[in-house]
């Protein structure tokens, strides 16, 4: 069995999908996505959605499990509804464990490649139960049920003593990416020099103020293709893996095809500086 090695420049975001998450995702694989980003949180997402969705293209012969990449994250209960993925009372270890179990069994499948922490429980610094938590995520991964850890809404100083203390460190960090912050950029550095890779979202939905700056405009239509996709590019060039939840068929094929083009250092450099001064 060949396992997929590579890691995804693109991710399908499912949240807020809700009764068509098992549709759309279906689409986003015939449109040639193979990396799907989920979590077991029901406020919102439909991880059982995702698994039939793939179970579907699987079954149809559009993919293999081994072609997929499927990422899904530990919510604590702050983050949940009343339809909690665990047992509330019992110890966070085993909430982590009870919450996998039961993501294997949404996405209908024997391991997950990534298997993510959907955010420190405090604002700052990293508490009991977060190292908790980690601890029983490595406990996964040590038993090659997950074959990646990461660690999402998470900031530079909690991810700087996550990696001072894990004995497996996160492979990925997915963090909401704004134009007014620089992009992320102290957490990305930080990201390139221990061998992380960032995953950015919301690119779109944070920065609707950067879709329409002249600069961006000018650099779209020089390269003859979409603001959205321009951006999108941006975060290619800077090594972000590009979430996207699009709903639309078109977007999808646009979003893929962004691999037929590049930025110059200097288009990167304006882009990296938007909404800065």
């Amino acid at each position: 069995m060949s396992i997929q090695t590579t890691k995804p420049k693109f991710l399908y975001g499912t949240a807020w999908k809700e009764d068509r998450t098992q549709e759309l995702v279906e689409l986003a694989v015939a449109q040639g996505f193979r990396a799907i980003d989920t979590a077991n949180q029901r406020k919102h997402y439909d991880e059982a959605g995702v698994g039939r969705a793939i179970a579907a293209a699987i079954e149809s012969g559009k993919t293999t499990r081994e072609d997929m990449f499927l990422q899904t994250k530990f919510t604590y209960q702050r983050g949940q509804d009343h339809r909690l993925p665990y047992d509330p009372d019992a110890p966070i270890s085993d909430q982590v464990r009870q919450s996998f179990d039961n993501s294997l069994a949404h996405l209908q499948t024997t391991y997950i490649d990534s298997y993510i922490l959907h955010g420190p429980s405090t604002r700052t610094g990293l508490a009991r139960d977060d190292w908790a938590a980690w601890k029983a995520m490595e406990e996964i991964h040590a038993s090659g049920r997950t074959r990646h850890l990461g660690i999402s809404n998470v900031g530079l100083d909690q991810l700087k003593a996550l990696c001072d203390g894990a004995s497996v460190l996160p492979e990925y960090v997915q963090n909401r990416c704004y134009a007014s912050k620089g992009w992320d950029r102290d957490i990305r550095a930080f990201c390139a020099a221990n061998g992380i890779a960032y995953q950015g979202f919301s690119l779109l939905t944070a920065n609707r103020a950067v879709l329409k700056q002249p600069e961006l405009i000018k650099i779209a239509k020089r390269h003859g293709k979409s603001l959205n996709q321009t951006l999108f590019r941006f975060a290619l060039d800077v090594d972000m893996v590009v979430l996207t939840g699009t709903t639309n068929a078109d977007h999808m094929k646009a979003d893929l095809a962004i691999v037929d083009f590049k930025l110059s250092e200097g288009e990167i450099k304006i882009i990296e500086n938007l909404m800065l001064a």
